[in-house]
């Protein structure tokens, strides 16, 4: 019988992550810098909570519609205690507890440290990997 496969040989390694008392600007300009969707954010090294670029585009949606120019922080906008799992739990656990809490994204961590991250673009990847081992057509090798 097989064994199921575990985070680490999915999940995206050596992630971008923001300080919690970083500037809106800032965590923008990472996030597009780097063409990512999901930022672990840190204080003292220590992973807090996770911000998105919906978190993003909602932030400057509200700050269209207001008065207000004050200056926006990722303290004011992330999310705290968001899904954090072990670099070796079953990526089967993950997927479902991600489906089941309607979730985008995971936090990989390695004794406590951050060493990952897992989202959906991930999974979709891990799948399509999956599929073309398990059921190879031929014409895999053309890209649409």
């Amino acid at each position: 019988m097989k064994k199921m496969p575990v985070l680490k040989t999915a999940m995206t390694p050596f992630p971008y992550s923001v300080s919690l008392d970083a500037s809106f600007d800032e965590a923008s300009e990472l996030m597009g810098h780097h063409n990512v969707r999901h930022l672990p954010v840190t204080r003292d090294r220590q992973v807090v909570g996770v911000i998105t670029d919906r978190d993003l585009v909602s932030a400057m949606h509200v700050r269209s519609q207001s008065d207000d120019t004050g200056s926006l922080s990722v303290s004011d906008l992330y999310m705290a205690d968001p899904y954090v799992v072990s670099i070796d739990e079953p990526l089967g656990n993950v997927l479902l507890t991600m489906a089941e809490r309607h979730i985008g994204s995971a936090i990989v961590t390695r004794a406590g440290k951050l060493v990952g991250m897992f989202t959906t673009v991930d999974a979709c990847r891990s799948f399509g990997e999956y599929l073309r081992e398990h059921f190879p057509q031929p014409t895999d090798d053309v890209v649409a």
